[in-house]
């Protein structure tokens, strides 16, 4: 890509014609699925990404993207957000944070990837297949403080907030439109506050605002296409495909777990 090492600050010389088209679609499949569903382009989005283009550029890109679908969705649906429950998963996200960043460092990464991986592939498996599936009639308290924290851990350690977030909001059952606006009632003051650290690390530099202003004449068609798609599915339909999605992000973590990967 013409990347001097020595020089993050730089921009590619002469970027190639067809990794310009791949990163494109890149950034439209990934946003139309966080736009229809809520959550999951980060999974898609960074690993890919980062094949053409330096994993410290796609990693920020990726929440710049994240900054822009959630102020969209929210300016779209902020109706359908309920207030109370994204509050109340962001204030110990930020108490889990920490704890991940030192699992990031730490020797057990591969044991609590596969545990997770276990938990979220058993959650996903039993609610699929599951007569009686777990329901929360009303916020509780002590599952919000819960999947909060587990989210702000696992964002802290691998960049993946949203499993526990779309747990909790698969036992409140709620509908397509409020599960969408919810979670990017909660992502966007996470994602803000994630690349304020990004700049404070200095990771934000000249080609990821480059790459993230390549992509958005995309991203901003592609929200509009997942909420065609998300206001087209509704009750169960829509929860087995938030099944099927964690059962897929379970399965990349095992897989991670199992290689030694980060």
């Amino acid at each position: 890509m013409g990347f001097d090492p020595r020089s993050p600050f730089l921009l590619p010389e002469s970027p190639i014609e067809l990794t310009t088209v791949y990163i494109l679609l890149i950034v439209f499949v990934a946003t139309v699925i966080r736009s229809a569903f809520g959550f999951g382009e980060a999974l898609i989005a960074v690993p890919l990404l980062a094949t053409v283009i330096p994993l410290q550029v796609a990693a920020p890109m990726a929440v710049l993207l994240s900054i822009t679908i959630a102020a969209v969705v929210v300016a779209q649906d902020w109706r359908h957000i309920h207030l109370r429950s994204s509050v109340w998963l962001l204030i110990p996200t930020l108490a889990g944070i920490p704890v991940g960043l030192w699992l990031l460092t730490s020797t057990h990464q591969r044991v609590v990837k596969g545990m997770l991986a276990a938990v979220i592939m058993a959650f996903a498996a039993y609610s699929l297949t599951g007569r009686r599936r777990l329901e929360l009639r009303s916020d509780a308290r002590r599952w919000l403080l819960t999947c909060g924290f587990c989210a702000g851990v696992l964002g802290g350690a691998y960049g993946m907030n949203g499993p526990p977030l779309v747990i909790y909001g698969s036992m409140r059952r709620w509908t397509a439109q409020q599960f969408r606006a919810t979670l990017q009632g909660y992502f966007l003051p996470a994602s803000i506050l994630g690349m304020a650290g990004y700049g404070l690390a200095g990771l934000w530099t000249r080609p990821v605002t480059h790459y993230y202003l390549l992509g958005l004449p995309v991203a901003l068609p592609a929200v509009l296409v997942g909420r065609w798609i998300n206001r087209r599915l509704s009750g169960d339909a829509f929860l087995k495909w938030v099944y099927v999605g964690l059962a897929g992000v379970g399965v990349l973590l095992l897989v991670q777990a199992m290689q030694g990967r980060a």
